[in-house]
């Protein structure tokens, strides 16, 4: 067994190499035909090329099969490549737009404030709303305007529609707000078309009560509230609310502004009444100086 296995390997390995040096030979034979330049061996080329390569179709198809899919792959990758771009460009764009919301927000807010129409004498400063309290037992709000701009305490502050609240607190670059939410909040006011003189006072809700009401029954829900400028403090005629009720009955005021959104507030620059200088004035007709020495006398 052992003999045969023997008298196998010694034909194999002759035979090998037979075989790879006919190989080479036809190659090489094959390298210099289509190399050689001579128009007999062109001849014999072209012959060769007709006979052989149409029929060689079928041994092509894998080939052309591979290529193929090559060029498939690579499309496809360069789709999702393209793919990738498209949906960062997306997340860009969904960047903007929201970036665009907001600033389309911020002007709608800005143009509210300049449909306010105010007392000719009255300036004011724009400020924006830096931070609120963040607490149910203070109602106030963080501006970006202080003592450089010239902010006072006790200065009314409205947003686009009435009156926030009064400035409580200046520092250089900021100043504080408390709102007419906030219960530390009492503002003169008087009830349209009743006439009536009232207090709008803050409890830390939403909608401040109505003190200090005279006739209770000339005052119905949807009465004007407006400010009545006593005191001195606020402007007079800045729109507060409306009169509502709550279900126990007492009357509230349902507040003109915007507190859920509270980005840009005007403070009203009011520097309160003038100072009664000379009370003869405005008691009555000044005395010519004789009947004044007279009067004098008599006493």
């Amino acid at each position: 067994m052992a003999k045969e296995q023997s008298n196998g390997s010694e034909y194999t390995g002759p035979l090998r190499r037979l075989l790879l040096a006919i190989v080479a030979l036809c190659l090489i034979g094959t390298f210099l035909v289509w190399r050689i330049d001579s128009p007999r061996v062109e001849r014999f080329r072209a012959q060769v090329t007709d006979r052989f390569v149409p029929g060689l179709d079928w041994a092509m198809a894998p080939v052309t099969g591979m290529v193929n899919l090559l060029k498939d792959f690579q499309s496809y990758q360069r789709l999702a490549e393209q793919n990738g771009e498209l949906r960062s460009e997306l997340r860009r764009m969904q960047a903007w737009k929201e970036a665009a919301l907001q600033l389309e927000q911020e002007n709608a807010r800005l143009l509210d404030l300049n449909k306010v129409r105010l007392d000719p004498r009255l300036t004011y400063i724009t400020g924006v709303v830096l931070a609120d309290s963040g607490s149910p037992f203070r109602q106030s709000v963080l501006l970006n305007v202080g003592a450089r701009d010239g902010i006072v305490d006790g200065w009314a502050t409205m947003d686009g529609i009435g009156v926030v609240g009064r400035i409580s607190g200046v520092g250089e670059n900021t100043a504080r707000v408390i709102q007419l939410t906030d219960a530390s909040s009492r503002i003169p006011a008087v009830i349209q078309p009743s006439g009536q003189r009232v207090i709008v006072s803050g409890d830390n809700s939403a909608a401040p009560a109505i003190e200090f009401l005279e006739d209770k029954d000339a005052v119905r829900p949807g009465h004007r509230v407006i400010s009545s400028g006593d005191g001195g403090v606020f402007p007079a005629g800045l729109l507060i609310g409306q009169v509502a009720a709550d279900p126990s009955g007492k009357l509230r005021v349902r507040l003109a502004a915007d507190y859920q959104r509270l980005e840009f507030l005007r403070v009203l620059r009011h520097h309160g009444t003038d100072r009664v200088s000379d009370t003869a004035d405005i008691i009555g007709p000044q005395l010519p100086p004789p009947l004044i020495a007279r009067e004098e006398v008599s006493q």
